[in-house]
């Protein structure tokens, strides 16, 4: 499968490792790509895995609607669903960095029928954030997301700032270079920039009420250099999760865990996968 189409919107998908293999699904997150995976995959379909990475809502190029309320969470999980679906995988083994966490914590909320594991990188559930402004510096980390709240602001200022100056910013959060400048690439652009930014315009639109605590058996995984996320906040994630639960550290880890710590990450989920067969 190299895309499928929900809602007249096409999204690209990268799909690979054995057509009849237990299938994952891996969400990326902001502002990333399907392509942030490359180094994970290969460990995942070498144990006989089907691994589906899709290009998401707003970084697909058939898939960019205008309305922030259509990058609302429960179409965000919706795509998911779909894309599930339309490769036939009844159950599936959900792993997602950053936005892709978000997504992945409240679709294992609310469809445990659909989820045999849950493997998040780097973001807690939103109960944990919310939980965390109260007893860390964690609202000063997440500023950008009032920001974004903004129209077409941050789109004009990110261009005016361009490629190269948002390419070195990352590097300095610990991108390789090359991941750098095609992440730049896209928050310098407002046509690329719109539909990723829009996912947190649509905050506001979270439905209600919010996912009830993951009963499937989950993994957090979190690095102790991420600029973003607090320990406290990433040590809160247990309380909402109901069923079994591993919270794991990378020391030295930044934000950008599938493509800075990709070895690290990849042993983690497939001992998840092996503890928990399904």
């Amino acid at each position: 499968m190299h895309s499928y189409v929900r809602s007249g919107l096409t999204f690209d998908v990268t799909d690979e490792g054995p057509a009849d293999g237990r299938v994952l699904i891996a969400l990326h997150g902001f502002p990333e790509d399907r392509r942030s995976w490359s180094e994970v995959i290969p460990h995942l379909t070498g144990q006989g895995v089907r691994v589906l990475a899709p290009d998401q809502r707003g970084y697909s190029t058939g898939a960019r609607p205008r309305r922030r309320r259509a990058y609302a969470l429960n179409e965000l999980t919706a795509d998911v669903l779909a894309m599930a679906d339309v490769a036939g995988a009844d159950r599936f083994d959900l792993v997602g960095q950053d936005w892709g966490a978000a997504v992945a914590w409240d679709l294992s909320g609310r469809h445990p029928d659909r989820v045999r594991t849950l493997t998040a990188l780097s973001v807690p559930p939103a109960k944990a954030l919310r939980d965390s402004v109260l007893h860390s510096s964690q609202v000063l980390r997440s500023w950008y997301m009032a920001f974004f709240q903004l129209p077409r602001v941050p789109e004009t200022l990110l261009k005016a700032a361009g490629a190269e100056r948002a390419a070195t910013s990352f590097e300095r959060q610990g991108l390789d270079r090359g991941t750098a400048r095609r992440y730049a690439a896209r928050v310098a652009n407002p046509a690329d920039s719109r539909g990723p930014i829009n996912w947190y315009r649509a905050i506001p639109f979270a439905p209600r009420p919010a996912a009830p605590p993951v009963a499937v058996p989950t993994l957090f995984v979190y690095g102790d250099q991420d600029r973003y996320l607090t320990r406290t906040a990433a040590e809160r994630a247990g309380r909402h999760v109901a069923g079994p639960y591993q919270f794991e550290v990378l020391d030295g880890a930044t934000h950008w865990l599938p493509t800075g710590a990709p070895d690290e990450v990849s042993k983690l989920i497939v001992r998840h996968l092996a503890d928990h067969p399904g």
